[in-house]
């Protein structure tokens, strides 16, 4: 069965495109099918792929209908990696959806026409809760939650964390959390390993045991619309997703993604 992420933080500037970009990038390295799709209006993992908004139709056309997922998903430059864009227009499902029946769910049975062809299939999620982040986490079995070394990042993980048990309660989707990643860290300051120490003490569920550092070089990677693992893959930031990739694929089969990861040795 594919496995369906959400790539989730109700606050913004925590690395959560670059972690969508980067890990789907290196799940696809490791011999994964992968599909991300940018779910997010201000569509950063779109450009950071190297879209163009003159390249043709978005997720907004697939979700109200004008053109099928096949007509969609477009090639990245890493073989069997491949994503769906966003565009601002998508913003205006917010309101052109609200008086809709299962209006929650129009992501979810979009997803279902392509789900079977891919091995692992990432969303990327607006920063705020809305019909756009619910439509997300409903079509999602798991969701990772980036959360950047500092004293305001644990205030986005708990919202994010109080968000999720009302998607299960209410409406009654049994959404896992994969794990909360650690960003922008910096291993020489105090506050970022005061900020890790703690949310390893106390969060409730897994904390992955790569930490993201503060890099250069994947600030520097979307503006040539490439992965870190195309724009510089021996850098210290293409090292950690290397290995997030990694663990990810642990939790799914520790057998299989052993065998995965050595064919990924190649790359």
């Amino acid at each position: 069965m594919p496995t369906v992420i959400a790539v989730a933080n109700q606050k913004g500037g925590v690395g959560k495109t670059t972690t969508a970009v980067n890990l789907g990038s290196y799940l696809a390295a490791f011999g994964r099918k992968v599909l991300l799709i940018d779910f997010d209006p201000q569509a950063n993992a779109s450009s950071a792929l190297g879209y163009s908004s003159n390249d043709g139709g978005t997720i907004y056309q697939g979700l109200i209908g004008e053109a099928e997922p096949q007509k969609l998903i477009r090639p990245t430059m890493i073989l069997n990696c491949h994503f769906i864009p966003s565009a601002s227009h998508l913003s205006g499902a917010l309101v052109e959806f609200v008086n809709l029946p299962e209006r929650e769910y129009f992501l979810k049975k979009f997803i279902d026409k392509v789900r079977n062809a891919y091995d692992y299939i990432l969303i990327d999620l607006p920063p705020t809760l809305s019909l756009l982040m619910l439509n997300g986490l409903l079509a999602s079995g798991e969701v990772i939650i980036p959360v950047q070394a500092e004293y305001y990042g644990l205030e986005g993980l708990s919202q994010l964390l109080s968000t999720l048990e009302l998607v299960r309660s209410n409406l009654n989707h049994d959404l896992k959390v994969a794990g909360a990643l650690i960003t922008m860290y910096d291993k020489w300051e105090h506050l970022s390993q005061e900020v890790a120490k703690n949310i390893r003490r106390n969060f409730p569920y897994y904390v992955f045991g790569v930490e993201i550092p503060r890099s250069v070089s994947l600030a520097e990677a979307p503006s040539f619309g490439k992965p870190i693992l195309l724009y510089a893959p021996y850098s210290q930031g293409a090292l950690a997703y290397r290995r997030l990739a990694s663990e990810v694929m642990q939790q799914e089969n520790p057998i299989t993604a052993e065998t995965k990861e050595q064919t990924g040795n190649n790359m």
